[in-house]
């Protein structure tokens, strides 16, 4: 199997090098939330007739199963 070219790795992985660790843990919490906001847009899209209670407790649920959550 191929692996995807990255030609930009690189210069993604200096400019992690140079953020300080306040910025990196910034960082941290910023591509934390996206991905709690991504799994709920999917989940959403794939559940769009529940209700904000049934879907509520599907979120957790499902949130549940991941092994490093914070929530």
């Amino acid at each position: 199997m191929a692996i995807k070219p990255l030609p930009n790795h690189g210069i993604y992985i200096r400019s992690l090098r140079r953020l300080s660790s306040e910025q990196k843990l910034a960082k941290t919490f910023e591509l934390s939330e996206m991905s709690r906001r991504l799994f709920r847009e999917g989940l959403r899209r794939r559940f769009p007739d529940l209700t904000e209670d049934e879907f509520h407790r599907l979120y957790l649920e499902r949130l549940a199963l991941c092994h490093n959550r914070n929530y």
